[in-house]
């Protein structure tokens, strides 16, 4: 047997029907890989030619690529999980296929974990379109922060750390580097269930001891019609309104010093959620109007605060168009 050394990183690529993609995401990890990192591909039973395009790119490559396969179609949760299980690394990157890596971004996340082997490592992203027009350019799409806070420094207050993810609210799972250890055999993705970067994320936060933001781009986040995000159904509305259970009180389990801020700002995010549920409701069932009572009973439990409360935190900071926006969506 062939022994081969540990490699300090995982990128984990998770693939299902993305055949018009896949390759661009792939030439962006291989081009600067480096000894040490491993590619592991799952393909989630693909109906299209990725499969077949990913052998074709594992049989040409001079870097080696790992290739997984499901034997029927479980979802972007069972195959993020089965990636972590086989990830040999001590860091763990998860990439999603349609994605791709910024140039540099490996050496430079390299340099950092040499430097301070942080327990985890955000990065900021820019949102990829195919048509990239003025109002995107003015959002600052180019360069998108992930993280409010301290940065290029080893940090080690999971309050800020929880304040800082939820101020920017990205949480997606991409722009964080972790240690595999962080995951243990316990903390997974919830299988059969969307939007699971929402409950992931602040899970695999409260493991965190020390962390390292790094605000440069390292990942071209494509936005591209069919994906989960950019569709509306039923099941992503029920997963969309219960993402967040839990989060709150868990950790006020371990830190009740929590501040009232750092709150808000989840309270907010949690309220961007609650209103992205009303619409996309009121979008699949206009006749007739949909009961939203169930979802905002979900919300207000989620955050822990009645509606007094909540509005008034948006008063002390001046917000009062965005509770305006919040009261008619509500």
């Amino acid at each position: 047997m062939i022994h081969t050394p540990k490699p300090w990183l995982s990128i984990l690529i998770p693939v299902y029907n993305v055949e018009a993609y896949l390759r661009e995401c792939l030439e962006s990890v291989v081009q600067q890989i480096a000894p040490g990192v491993e590619i592991i591909v799952l393909d989630d039973c693909s109906t299209d030619s990725s499969h077949q395009l990913l052998k074709e790119f594992a049989e040409d490559s001079i870097v080696p690529i790992t290739i997984l396969r499901h034997e029927y179609n479980r979802g972007l949760s069972a195959a993020r999980n089965t990636l972590l299980d086989n990830a040999r690394g001590d860091y763990v990157w998860f990439l999603d296929s349609d994605d791709a890596l910024h140039p540099g971004a490996i050496a430079e996340l390299q340099q950092i974990t040499r430097q301070y082997l942080p327990d985890l490592v955000l990065c900021d992203f820019r949102v990829w379109r195919e048509q990239q027009r003025w109002k995107h350019l003015w959002r600052g799409e180019n360069h998108t922060a992930t993280f409010s806070g301290s940065k290029q420094k080893l940090l080690t207050d999971p309050l800020k750390l929880f304040e800082g993810i939820y101020k920017e609210r990205n949480l997606h799972i991409w722009s964080k580097i972790s240690k595999r250890s962080l995951w243990g055999t316990d903390l997974r993705f919830p299988e059969g269930r969307v939007m699971e970067d929402m409950v992931v994320t602040p899970r695999l936060a409260l493991r965190v001891q020390t962390y390292f933001y790094q605000p440069s781009v390292w990942v071209a986040y494509r936005q591209r019609e069919g994906s989960i995000l950019a569709s509306s159904s039923q099941k992503k509305i029920d997963d969309m309104s219960i993402a967040c259970a839990g989060v709150l009180d868990l950790w006020l389990q371990h830190y009740p010093q929590l501040s009232r801020r750092a709150r808000f700002y989840f309270s907010y995010f949690c309220v961007k959620t609650h209103i992205c549920v009303a619409r996309d409701m009121r979008s699949l069932h206009k006749n007739p109007a949909p009961d939203l009572s169930v979802y905002r009973a979900r919300f207000f439990e989620h955050i822990g605060w009645g509606k007094r409360e909540l509005f008034r935190e948006y008063l002390k900071r001046g917000w009062l168009l965005r509770l305006k926006r919040f009261v008619q969506e509500y």
